[in-house]
């Protein structure tokens, strides 16, 4: 990423470090949110993004563009961005890995062996894959319409995905 003059910024890691950050408004909030598998409100996400943008562009002024991980999850946050970055940021491109929901799942619980996550096990995941497909998916599709989405078949290899990936931003720059 770095390579393509890119910082990356998650969606879900702002979101866990703000909910871990002492005297955070949000904190509960957003355990909350987490453990149901659910999207949290977009405000919050939206104001933790923009921070980490803004705190980085301050840094330096060439640094502005981003690979945002994780988001919009769904129409409630493609309203607060539309409203919150018109004029402010484009979206290039969605970058879309497109994964068999059992795949994902053994991942994830693989990954929770030693991830700490309070999201990494089967009932957490079974809702997030619940609200994947019915807020999520729409959200794709939409940018799908628009000729936005870069899809990569995520249930290859890292090798192979990572070579999908670089073929990708090889050719959108």
């Amino acid at each position: 990423l770095q390579k393509y003059g890119y910082t990356h910024l998650s969606a879900g890691d702002l979101l866990r470090d703000e909910r871990k950050r002492p005297g955070s408004q949000y904190g509960e909030l957003i355990e909350n949110y987490i453990k149901e598998g659910e999207i949290v409100p977009v405000e919050i996400t939206i104001s933790l993004l923009k921070r980490a943008m803004d705190q980085t562009m301050a840094a330096n002024s060439q640094k502005n563009k981003f690979l945002i991980d994780g988001f919009p999850r769904n129409e409630d946050n493609l309203q607060g961005w539309n409203k919150t970055m018109d004029g402010k940021a484009d979206v290039s491109f969605v970058l879309f890995f497109d994964c068999d929901n059992e795949i994902c799942i053994g991942r994830c619980l693989e990954r929770g062996k030693s991830s700490g996550r309070s999201d990494d096990n089967r009932e957490s995941l079974e809702k997030r894959i619940h609200t994947y497909l019915q807020s999520t998916k729409p959200i794709i599709d939409l940018y799908e319409r628009m000729g936005k989405v870069r899809k990569v078949d995520a249930s290859k290899s890292v090798d192979e995905v990572f070579e999908k990936v670089v073929q990708i931003f090889d050719k959108e720059g």
